[in-house]
């Protein structure tokens, strides 16, 4: 037993030891814990939303003062008129509108019925969905008390209008997020593998010595990926055209020319995890592991971010999909032009020269 006591506590020494692998035992089950508790949810809470109040009675405050005290919805604004509302949807800050007619209150102490409408952001069909079941359940909860308090039977009707996706269809939300998670996965992973492939093969020597700069190199192995996520990019709009029936409403070249900078900031990003990697199978799994679940989780393809605590909110900012994915969500489903995609496309353009600046920095032009 001593030889064998001996041999577990060289082991115990060998993990305590082995940086990457406490990071692996300790680490990735802290992240995916929070990521997986705190972004996982069906329930949508801080959803941003204004308001149309033309009778501003009574009834209309109170039901006001409802939506305002629970945890789902943030009044961005009491809009003027109904003309504004389109303005509001297309900012991309609000996912729901609430109309209250004029006479609300009166029409229901006369004729025992008003109505309300119910506009929503129908491009995450999911979301407006949940979001307008929320309004009606507060609405008819109100018209409960009102109706014990009058002892008549009022009766509030709620007309709902679902924008951009009338019919909730699920392909305008998950193809411009397999959009964003594809050409980053592809361009990260196989950019990073081609550059580490050639230090595994003892090839990158010969590649630094010959009359080529650096630089050129490692453009050189980037260009080709370039090309070919375009290519990919053209078969997946062509399927979302033909074969989803998901029509492109905004711009084709303005799409393009985002989604080509899109595809340079994933490549940089590679470029970047490739100085770092020694291995092909490492680069792999920093790759997948490290680009994946923050793709998944962090871009709003599939969770909501305003259900997020603000920590994550914050680290979101991080991740190129999620700005690439309103983009996407702007000019092929609302077709809004580029005066309302820039700050979006802005960040994109600093995070590819801050990728390419620390890729340059870390790249070693002697090997080891």
């Amino acid at each position: 037993m001593k030889e064998f006591l001996a041999f577990i506590t060289k082991e115990f020494a060998h993990v305590f030891r082995d940086r990457k692998t406490l990071l692996m035992l300790f680490g990735v089950p802290i992240v995916q814990i929070i990521l997986f508790g705190f972004a996982l949810t069906n329930e949508i809470k801080d959803s941003n939303i204004v308001i149309v109040d033309n009778a501003k009675d009574i009834a209309t405050q109170q039901i006001i003062t409802k939506i305002a005290s629970t945890d789902y919805f943030k009044i961005k604004g009491n809009l003027a008129s109904a003309d504004e509302i389109d303005k509001a949807f297309k900012s991309g800050d609000i996912k729901l509108a609430i109309v209250f007619p004029v006479n609300f209150y009166t029409d229901l102490l006369h004729t025992n019925k008003a109505q309300v409408q119910i506009i929503a952001d129908a491009s995450d069909p999911n979301t407006a969905t949940t979001l307008t079941e929320y309004v009606k359940g507060i609405i008819a909860d109100y018209q409960s008390q009102l109706s014990e308090t009058m002892q008549t039977p009022e009766q509030i009707i709620t007309n709902t209008r679902m924008l951009y996706n009338p019919d909730l269809k699920g392909a305008p939300n998950f193809v411009p997020g397999v959009i964003a998670m594809v050409m980053l996965l592809v361009c990260v992973m196989m950019t990073s593998i081609s550059i580490v492939r050639e230090k595994e093969l003892g090839t990158m020597e010969v590649l630094l010595v010959s009359p080529f700069k650096p630089i050129l190199v490692i453009l050189a192995k980037a260009v080709p990926y370039l090309v070919v996520s375009l290519l990919n990019l053209t078969v997946i709009l062509l399927l979302s055209v033909y074969l989803l029936d998901l029509p492109i409403k905004g711009n084709l070249l303005l799409l393009y020319s985002v989604s080509t900078l899109y595809i340079i900031t994933s490549l940089a990003l590679g470029l970047l995890v490739s100085t770092g990697a020694k291995t092909q199978q490492g680069a792999m799994t920093l790759s997948l592991v490290g680009m994946m679940l923050p793709t998944m989780m962090l871009s709003g393809y599939i969770y909501p971010i305003e259900n997020m605590p603000w920590i994550l909110r914050f680290i979101s900012n991080a991740v190129p999909a999620k700005w690439y994915y309103i983009i996407v969500k702007a000019v092929m489903l609302k077709g809004l032009s580029f005066s309302f995609i820039w700050r979006e496309t802005l960040i994109l353009f600093g995070m590819t020269l801050v990728f390419l600046f620390l890729s340059m920095r870390n790249f070693k032009i002697r090997l080891e």
